[in-house]
């Protein structure tokens, strides 16, 4: 499974949101994880069906890394890296990334991504194989 992360710029009007596409047939889970002012966060979950997007984050991106984690409802596939942060089974959001089963959460791999300070970001799953990332 591969997730691609590429700038958002469109003629026009631009978007400003931190977005996923769900380019797979099945229905994806998603959580985003980024540094707010209280500190590290996640927050989940986003049910993105198939051949849909979702806006995570709504706005002018306010931060350069944003960190994903996202799960194939149907098939158990996982888009994941290694940056550990907290996730909760049920729609959650989650303020520090340390001792989450002390704290009653689960613990996944996020991947990172990083908008190098663009206003917006579009991340594309797909079941397409290889690991190769969208350039900016």
């Amino acid at each position: 499974m591969v997730a691609v992360g590429v700038p958002l710029f469109a003629a026009g009007a631009a978007h400003a949101d931190f977005r996923v596409c769900n380019g797979t047939q099945n229905l994806v889970g998603v959580a985003i994880g980024y540094r707010a002012a209280e500190g590290w966060t996640t927050e989940g979950w986003w049910q993105v069906p198939a051949s849909t997007c979702a806006t995570l984050i709504e706005g002018e991106l306010q931060s350069r890394y944003y960190y994903l984690y996202a799960e194939d409802a149907a098939r158990g596939g996982r888009w994941a890296g290694n940056v550990n942060m907290c996730v909760a089974e049920n729609e959650f959001k989650i303020v520090g990334v340390n001792d989450c089963f002390a704290r009653g959460f689960q613990r996944m791999g996020f991947k990172e991504y990083d908008t190098g300070r663009q206003g917006g970001w579009m991340v594309q799953l797909s079941d397409a194989p290889g690991t190769q990332e969208g350039q900016n």
